[in-house]
């Protein structure tokens, strides 16, 4: 095993202490990138394990297939448009990998010249004649974890043009055997092992769990996002003098998880309202995507809302309030501050005329925002609540209800062991409505951590599965 190859897998895979990787784990992750029978434009994942690479690559693929393209038949695409779609998306999280580094070049890996293992013949269900030389989605059981990494080679592209080019040439190589792990290698190297380490939090945590084979946070934040970094919250906290990284930028997809509503965790405005209405969504051991078409979903942050974020970020326990020493940092952030010293003391006084020495998010918001906040403080939670969304509605456009999807890889998780969306209904109501009432689902849950009241009327007999 070269020793760049090594310092892959020890960042992938490596335990301080640990056994190494099991010959059955291994397996799970040798699967390609391959599109379901049943549904062109979902892609399928075979075991537990590589959903934290397929999943974010499978929310960026709708992305591009649901917004980049003109025809309005999206989930039925020819081979060539399937090979187009996935290419592309491969393409742009490479592209945001290297943005998000020092490098200035690409990394892409595949098999050594003359190495790639032999392949196996395929008999078309029609019964037609036999293809010969199609590489199989899953690895051959003798293609052990030590074998497979002395094999590869890496390609360095120097330009976006000639990347675009190298991903489309390599199609096969991502359909063919370890087509997740080639990608998942390229982008890494892309990024540069460095960049990553200094971006992780806990540096001996490998990117996929050695014994249960999830990947980790920040496996999946750096698809995602470009950045590897630990946590779901927006920007940059301190925890006894150690600085925690988060979420800077919105990005082009979001995530949500189950974790939220057990309050494992919050995840930042950044991933819950990303560019476009499509989401991942965690749970304790998988990962899927829900998604919709209404762009109003996703509609550009609004001044109160971008106050409310930097206000949290300065409130890391989610109090609801900070400590009024910090107040001049909050407005310099906001640019609401051009004479800090009268000002910031006047404003102090104002929203701290009881000298508790703390700032509630609400004065302050109601402060600066009256138009946009109104009377959002006035009366019960539940009133302030509804006061809100409806005004969120009226301001963005957002429909009391919408067409929606849901996608699992899994195919023991989809009906009759078939890859394909879940659509449904979607009522962001003001308050909870027993008369529709819908049944408590895990993907209910999850989604509530961004629309509390939101209930579902699934096509199906069944509620898609989260796991």
């Amino acid at each position: 095993m070269g020793e760049l190859n090594k310092e892959v897998v020890d960042l992938v895979w490596k335990r301080p202490g640990s056994n190494g990787v099991s010959a059955s784990l291994f397996r799970r992750w040798t699967q390609g990138l391959v599109f379901s029978e049943t549904e062109h434009t979902a892609l399928e994942q075979f075991e537990g394990g590589p959903c934290a690479v397929i999943a974010p690559i499978q929310a960026f693929l709708l992305k591009n297939i649901l917004f980049n393209r003109e025809s309005s038949n999206w989930r039925h695409i020819t081979e060539e448009e399937q090979k187009a779609a996935l290419c592309s998306t491969l393409a742009e999280i490479l592209e945001q990998a290297c943005s998000t580094s020092s490098t200035t070049s690409f990394c892409l890996v595949t098999w050594a010249k003359g190495q790639c293992p032999h392949t196996t013949t395929h008999t078309p269900l029609t019964g037609g004649p036999e293809t010969s030389q199609q590489p199989t989605a899953l690895a051959d059981e003798d293609l052990g974890f030590e074998r497979f990494h002395s094999i590869l080679q890496k390609r360095i592209v120097k330009s976006l043009s000639e990347l675009r080019e190298e991903v489309v040439s390599l199609y096969e190589t991502w359909k063919g055997r370890c087509g997740v792990l080639f990608f998942l290698y390229s982008v890494i190297l892309t990024k540069g092992i460095v960049n990553i380490r200094n971006e992780i939090e806990d540096t001996t945590e490998p990117l996929v769990d050695p014994v249960y084979g999830h990947g980790s946070q920040s496996l999946v934040n750096l698809l995602v996002t470009g950045h590897a970094v630990s946590n779901v919250w927006d920007g940059d906290r301190e925890c006894s003098g150690m600085k925690l990284h988060g979420i800077h930028n919105q990005t082009s997809v979001g995530f949500l998880t189950l974790m939220e509503s057990l309050r494992y965790c919050k995840v930042g405005a950044f991933l819950k309202s990303p560019k476009f209405p499509i989401w991942i969504l965690g749970s304790e051991t998988h990962l899927s995507v829900f998604f919709a078409k209404e762009m109003c979903l996703v509609a550009p942050e609004s001044p109160s809302e971008q106050a409310r974020r930097v206000f949290q970020t300065f409130d890391p326990e989610d109090n609801g309030f900070i400590p009024d020493s910090l107040l001049e940092e909050v407005m310099k952030a906001l640019d609401l501050v051009s004479e800090p010293e009268y000002y910031v003391s006047l404003m102090k006084s104002k929203l701290d005329p009881e000298g508790l020495g703390i700032v509630l998010l609400a004065p302050f918001l109601l402060e600066f925002f009256p138009d946009q906040t109104g009377t959002l403080w006035q009366g019960t939670m539940a009133e302030e609540w509804e006061s809100e969304r409806q005004r969120e509605r009226k301001d963005t456009g957002i429909p009391d209800s919408f067409p929606v999807y849901h996608y699992n890889g899994l195919k023991q998780s989809n009906h009759n062991e078939r890859v394909e969306y879940v659509q449904g209904t979607a009522l962001v109501l003001g308050l909870e409505d027993p008369m529709v009432r819908t049944d408590d689902t895990p993907v209910k849950r999850c989604l509530q951590t961004k629309w509390p009241y939101i209930e579902l009327l699934w096509n199906t007999d069944r509620s898609p599965s989260l796991n």
